[in-house]
C-alpha cells in the first residue's frame, strides 16, 4: 500500500532486520515480517500467539520494515519466513500480470505468481482489504445523501477534496483514472501529507478527502466510507504469505493460519488497529485480547 517512509526509517528499519535475523538460526524459529502498517503488526502478533500456543515452535516478529516489497523479497530470499499480504500488490511489477480489477482473478494472479516465481504460498484472505476509499464527514453524508462515490457528481464544484499528494499521480487507482471511470473531477484539490488530510476534513477545512479504508482515524474523526460503485479501486484483499519451504517442514502451520480466513472484517481490523494508534496499547496485548474474546486462547 502507498505511504511515504523517511529515507532514515527505512535504513533504520534494514539495520534492524539485520540485527534479529542474526540471532534467528534454530530451526524451530519462524520469522515474521511487518512493514509500519499498524495492522501488519497486530496481524503478526496475532499470529505470533497461535503459533507458540499451539506448537513448540519460538515465533520472531520483525517490525516496521521498509515496505511490503521490501517484505516479499526477504521472503523470496530465506531472511522471512511469513507476512501479511495485500493481493494488488501483483501491480507492482514483481513478476508479468494481466491488469484487472475481478478481485478473484487478482488473487489468482497473486496466488499463482508468488508460488512460482517467489516459492511463496498466499493463503485465502482474512476478511479484509486495505485499499483508498473516498469519505465524508458523517454529518455532511446525511445532509446531503452521500451514500456511493457517484453522489459526489453533483457536489463536484462546491466540495472540497484533500488529498496525498501521491495519489494524484498514480495511473491505476489515482486521479487520472478515478476521473475516466466516474466521468467527473473536482473544482477544489487540495494535495497534502496523508496524516493531515483526516484532522483536514475533520476541522471543516476539506469536504471529501481520499483514506485508507481500515485508518483508525476513520473512527476516531467519524469519517463515512462511500460506496465504490464502479469498483475503480483495485482490491487489496489482506492474506498471510508464507514460504513454502516452511509448510514442508512444519505442515500444522498452514491450518493455525487459516484459523481466522475469512473471519476478520473491515470493522474489526479498523478497531483492532484504534487501540493500538488511538488507545496507544501494545500490539500483542491487543491481539491476545482479540483471540481471547474468539475463544481462540486460552
Amino acid at each position: 500500500m502507498p505511504r511515504k517512509i523517511k529515507a532514515l526509517a527505512g535504513a533504520l528499519a534494514v539495520i534492524l532486520l539485520t540485527a534479529s535475523l542474526s540471532g534467528c538460526g534454530s530451526k524451530d524459529t519462524i520469522r515474521i515480517g511487518a512493514a509500519t502498517y499498524t495492522e501488519m503488526k497486530v496481524i503478526s502478533a496475532i499470529y505470533q500467539e497461535l503459533i507458540e500456543d499451539r506448537t513448540d515452535i519460538e515465533v520472531k516478529v520483525i517490525p516496521d520494515l521498509l515496505s511490503n516489497p521490501m517484505i516479499l523479497n526477504s521472503m523470496k530470499r530465506g531472511d522471512l519466513d511469513m507476512a501479511l499480504g495485500y493481493s494488488g500488490v501483483i501491480f507492482n511489477n514483481f513478476f508479468p500480470v494481466k491488469e484487472t480489477k475481478d478481485r478473484e482473478e487478482v488473487l489468482k494472479q497473486a496466488k499463482e505468481g508468488f508460488d512460482q516465481h517467489y516459492d511463496l504460498k498466499w493463503l485465502d484472505p482474512l476478511g479484509w482489504e486495505n485499499t483508498y476509499a473516498l469519505t465524508v464527514r458523517e454529518d455532511v453524508a446525511k445532509e446531503k445523501g452521500l451514500e456511493t462515490i457517484s453522489d459526489l457528481e453533483q457536489y463536484q464544484q462546491e466540495m472540497k477534496i484533500g488529498v496525498e499528494a501521491a495519489w494524484m499521480e498514480r495511473q491505476l487507482d489515482g486521479y487520472p483514472g478515478f476521473t475516466d471511470a466516474y466521468g467527473f473531477g473536482f473544482e477544489q484539490i487540495y494535495k497534502m501529507d496523508i496524516n493531515l488530510v483526516y484532522e483536514a476534513v475533520a476541522n471543516r477545512k476539506v469536504d471529501v478527502v481520499v483514506a485508507y479504508s481500515t485508518d483508525p482515524r476513520l473512527l476516531q474523526y467519524n469519517l463515512k466510507t462511500l460506496e465504490d460503485d464502479k469498483n475503480f479501486f483495485p482490491p487489496y484483499d489482506a492474506s498471510m504469505v508464507v514460504r513454502n519451504e516452511i509448510l514442508k517442514k512444519h505442515p500444522e502451520i498452514e491450518d493455525i493460519l487459516n484459523e481466522l480466513k475469512g473471519k476478520i472484517n473491515e470493522e474489526t481490523i479498523t478497531k483492532l488497529n484504534y487501540e493500538v494508534d488511538i488507545n496507544n496499547r501494545n500490539e500483542r496485548e491487543v491481539a491476545r485480547e482479540y483471540l481471547q474474546q474468539q475463544g481462540l486462547l486460552d
